[in-house]
C-alpha cells in the first residue's frame, strides 16, 4: 500500500521537485492546511512571511526576473487572493514565470455566501496563462506540476486554487513530477537568405544603429562585435541596461523618457535600425519614421508589432547576430557613428560635473557617485518606479556581474523594497540595495519588517523630494496643467525605520551619505538611508530644447538655465563636426 500524504504536502513536494526552496506569503485561516504543510517541510522549503500579499507577489516576480527560475507566492481566500494581483500583473507584463497558490474556503462552504468566500477564478483569468481550481484532493500534485510547466512554457502566471479541506485530505504519496523533463527551448537559426539581405542592408546604410532589449541578454559579445565591425552605435531598452557595461564606448544607454540624452537623440537621425529582442511599447515615437528596420526575435508575434519591419528574422538573437557578423563586410566609421560617441562623452562629462555639487537639497549625482564607488561587482539593485528610474538609468554605471530589477511595462510603484528582499534571498552573499522615491517607498514600507524578521542585510535608500516627481513632470511638460495631487508630506523615514528595528540614517549631503554607507557596511542588519533630495526634476529628454538649428532660442535659453545645461550640445552639433 502506498504511503499517505496531505494534499498540501503533495503540492509542496512537487514545487520542491522543480527546484523551489522558498515561498512568499501571508497566512490566513483558509490557508491553514498549506501552512501546516509548510511547517512539515520547513527544513527543505523556507516560508518567507511578508507583511502584505502584494509584496509577496512582487518578490516572487522579482525572484523570477533575477534568476530565471519560477517564483512562488500565495494568498488566502478573498482579501489575500485579491492582494496578489498587482504583483502578478507585473509578472504578466514582463513575461516571467510565477506560480500563485490561492486558498479557497472548504468545498462544503463554497458558493454559499460564506466568510471571505468569493468566486476567485474569474479575477485571475486576465493575469494568468493557466488558472484552475482543484476539484479533488487527488488532483493537486498533478495540477501543481501542470501549473509550473505552463508558467515556464508561456512565460507568465499560473494560478492554482486549493479548497481548504483538500489541503488537509490524505491522498496516496505516489506522484512523480515531470520536473526532470524540463529543458530550455532551442531557438531557431536565421534563414541564410535573411542573413545575406541583412548584411547588404547594413552595408548600404549611411547611419545604422542597434536597438536591443532583454531578448539579447545572452548576446553581449555579439552586440559588441557587430557594433565594432559595422560601426553601429548601440542603444537599449530600459530593461536591457546591464547587458553591456556602461563604460563600453559605443553603448549610449537607453532611449525614451527615462533615458540619457545620447540614446534619446540618435534615433531620429538613423536610417537603419537592427532591432534585437525588443518589445518596447513607446518605440513608435523614438525613431526616424523613414528608417528601415531589421528585426530579430524568437516570437513571430513580436515581428512588426511595435513598428514596421523591412526584414523580419525569426531567430535567436545570438545566432542571428553571429551569422550577420560573419556574412557582412566591415565598415569605416561614419560621421553618424563618430558623432554618437562624441555626444555620449559630452553627456557623461556634463553629468560628472555635478558629482561633487554642494547644492542643497542634494542633487542625485553626488549620491549615485557614492553608490557607484561603493557597490561591488556583484551588487544587486531593486529599483522602484518614478524619478528613481530616471536617475538609476542615467547615473548607475552597471558593470561586471551586477544585477538589477524593476517593474517594467507594468511600472507599479512599491516594487523596490519587496524586490530587494527577493534579491537578498536569492543571492545571500551579494550586497543588495533597494532604491525608492518617497512615494513608492511609502506604499510597501512595512516590508522593512520582513527584512528585520529574517535579518536581511539590505541597504534601502529613500530619495525624499516630497513629490510624485514622475507625475509632476508629466503634468508640467505633457499636459501643461496645474500641479494636482502630487505633493507628499515631509516624513522622517529614518525614525520610522528605526521603529521597525532597522538601522537608519538621514543624509542631506554627499558626505553624510558616504558616512551612512560606511556605517551600513559594518552591520548585518537592514539599513535605511533617507536622502533629502532636491525638488528639481531630472533633465527631460522627452521635451528637450537644446538645438538652435531648428528650435526657438528663447525656449533653449529657458531650458538651459533650468537644467544648468550650458555645457550640453545637441547631436546635430557633433554630426556637423564629424562631417568636416
Amino acid at each position: 500500500m502506498p504511503e499517505k500524504i496531505s494534499g498540501s504536502d503533495a503540492v509542496l513536494k512537487v514545487i520542491q521537485d522543480w527546484g523551489v526552496d522558498h515561498i512568499y506569503g501571508y497566512p490566513g485561516g483558509s490557508f491553514d492546511s498549506t501552512m501546516n504543510a509548510l511547517h512539515n517541510q520547513k527544513d527543505t522549503l523556507k516560508f518567507i512571511q511578508v507583511r502584505h500579499e502584494e509584496a509577496g507577489a512582487i518578490a516572487a516576480t522579482a525572484d523570477s526576473k533575477l534568476t530565471g527560475k519560477i517564483g512562488v507566492c500565495f494568498g488566502s481566500a478573498g482579501p489575500g487572493a485579491v492582494h496578489l494581483l498587482n504583483g502578478l500583473y507585473d509578472a504578466k507584463t514582463d513575461n516571467t514565470p510565477v506560480l500563485a497558490i490561492v486558498a479557497q474556503v472548504p468545498t462544503n462552504r463554497m458558493n454559499m455566501d460564506f466568510f471571505q468566500a468569493m468566486n476567485e477564478e474569474p479575477i485571475f483569468d486576465d493575469v494568468s496563462v493557466w488558472n484552475r481550481t482543484a476539484m479533488t484532493a487527488e488532483s493537486l500534485p498533478r495540477m501543481t506540476d501542470e501549473a509550473i510547466k505552463q508558467a515556464y512554457q508561456k512565460k507568465g502566471v499560473a494560478v492554482l486554487t486549493i479548497p481548504k479541506d483538500f489541503g488537509w485530505a490524505e491522498i496516496d504519496d505516489n506522484y512523480v513530477s515531470s520536473a526532470n523533463t524540463h529543458v530550455e527551448p532551442v531557438y531557431p537559426d536565421p534563414e541564410p537568405a535573411s542573413v545575406k539581405k541583412a548584411a547588404q542592408m547594413i552595408k548600404d546604410a549611411k547611419s545604422p544603429m542597434i536597438y536591443f532589449g532583454i531578448g539579447a541578454k545572452d548576446a553581449a559579445d555579439e552586440l559588441k562585435e557587430a557594433s565594432e565591425k559595422f560601426k553601429m552605435p548601440l542603444i537599449s531598452s530600459v530593461l536591457a541596461k546591464g547587458i553591456l557595461d556602461e563604460s563600453y564606448p559605443a553603448y549610449l544607454g537607453s532611449t525614451g523618457r527615462v533615458a540619457p540624452k545620447p540614446g534619446a537623440e540618435i534615433g531620429f537621425s538613423t536610417d537603419l535600425i537592427v532591432w534585437v529582442g525588443n518589445d518596447v511599447p513607446f518605440s513608435i515615437f523614438l525613431f526616424n519614421r523613414k528608417a528601415k528596420v531589421i528585426q530579430i526575435d524568437i516570437e513571430s508575434e513580436k515581428l512588426g508589432k511595435r513598428r514596421h519591419a523591412d526584414l523580419p528574422m525569426l531567430a535567436d538573437s545570438k545566432k542571428a547576430l553571429r551569422a550577420i557578423i560573419d556574412a557582412g563586410d566591415a565598415r569605416e566609421a561614419s560621421a553618424f557613428y563618430n558623432a554618437s560617441l562624441a555626444d555620449k562623452k559630452n553627456w557623461t562629462d556634463w553629468q560628472d560635473s555635478f558629482k561633487d555639487s554642494d547644492e542643497m537639497p542634494v542633487r542625485p549625482e553626488p549620491i549615485f557617485d557614492v553608490l557607484n564607488k561603493t557597490a561591488s561587482d556583484k551588487a544587486v539593485f531593486g529599483v522602484d518606479v518614478g524619478n528613481v528610474n530616471i536617475n538609476f538609468e542615467r547615473l548607475i554605471d552597471m558593470h561586471g556581474d551586477q544585477k538589477w530589477v524593476t517593474s517594467g511595462k507594468y511600472a507599479t510603484m512599491g516594487f523596490g523594497l519587496p524586490a530587494s528582499i527577493a534579491a537578498k534571498i536569492a543571492y545571500p552573499d551579494r550586497d543588495v540595495y533597494s532604491l525608492s522615491g518617497d512615494g513608492g517607498f511609502a506604499m510597501l514600507m512595512e516590508e522593512i519588517l520582513t527584512q528585520v524578521k529574517y535579518n536581511l542585510h539590505v541597504i534601502n535608500v529613500v530619495f525624499s523630494n516630497e513629490t510624485l516627481g514622475f507625475i509632476e513632470a508629466e503634468q508640467t511638460d505633457d499636459s501643461h496643467q496645474p500641479l494636482s495631487g502630487v505633493d507628499l508630506p515631509a516624513t522622517d523615514w529614518a525614525t520610522a525605520a528605526k521603529g521597525m528595528g532597522a538601522e537608519a540614517y538621514t543624509a542631506t549631503t554627499k558626505a553624510e551619505f558616504q558616512k551612512a554607507i560606511d556605517a551600513a557596511q559594518k552591520t548585518d542588519k537592514p539599513v535605511l538611508i533617507d536622502v533629502k533630495l532636491t525638488h528639481e526634476m531630472p533633465l527631460t529628454t522627452e521635451h528637450m530644447f537644446i538645438d538652435p538649428s531648428w528650435q526657438d532660442q528663447d525656449k533653449i535659453d529657458e531650458f538651459v538655465k533650468k537644467y544648468q545645461a550650458q555645457d550640453l550640445k545637441p547631436f546635430s552639433y557633433f554630426l556637423k563636426e564629424a562631417q568636416k
